[in-house]
């Protein structure tokens, strides 16, 4: 795993924005955007409150909203993620072969960032202001539905 420090990367930033959006529409503020060659095939953002979803996190919101793509197009990909992935998102990375994840932050939350490398996954922590700043206002204000979100009690 590499840690980098702070950058204005295009795709983190994108993904910023889609946290952003779901903050404003009463959600949890973590994007994600899914790049493949270049470019941004699928992007997302927690929509579990929005949508009355169990399993809407941004990284299945960019997923589906990427929609069904080959094997080969997974496998040349790398997801942006405000946030570092939790154990269904990272199933979802290592299901469909996404080689590379880029994590806006993990002080709020370490998800199977172990589990990515131990299987292949290049995985980068950035330590981004925006997205620590956003999830720890967050946290502090909302604790119980950050809670429902993450799955604890």
């Amino acid at each position: 795993m590499t840690t980098e420090p702070v950058k204005q990367d295009a795709f983190l930033q994108a993904a910023i924005a889609e946290a952003r959006q779901g903050l404003a529409e009463g959600g949890i503020p973590i994007g994600s955007v899914l790049v493949c060659d270049g470019r941004i095939i699928g992007r997302g953002h927690n929509r579990r409150v929005q949508s009355g979803s169990v399993v809407l996190h941004a990284e299945m919101d960019a997923l589906e909203n990427a929609g069904r793509q080959p094997a080969a197009v997974y496998r040349r990909c790398t997801l942006y993620t405000t946030l570092s992935p939790c154990s269904m998102c990272s199933g979802a990375i290592l299901l469909y072969g996404i080689p590379s994840v880029v994590i806006g932050e993990n002080q709020s939350f370490r998800g199977e960032e172990a589990l990515l490398l131990e299987r292949g996954v290049s995985v980068t922590v950035v330590d981004d202001d925006d997205c620590v700043s956003l999830m720890r206002e967050f946290t502090a204000g909302s604790p119980e539905l950050w809670h429902e979100d993450i799955g604890f009690e």
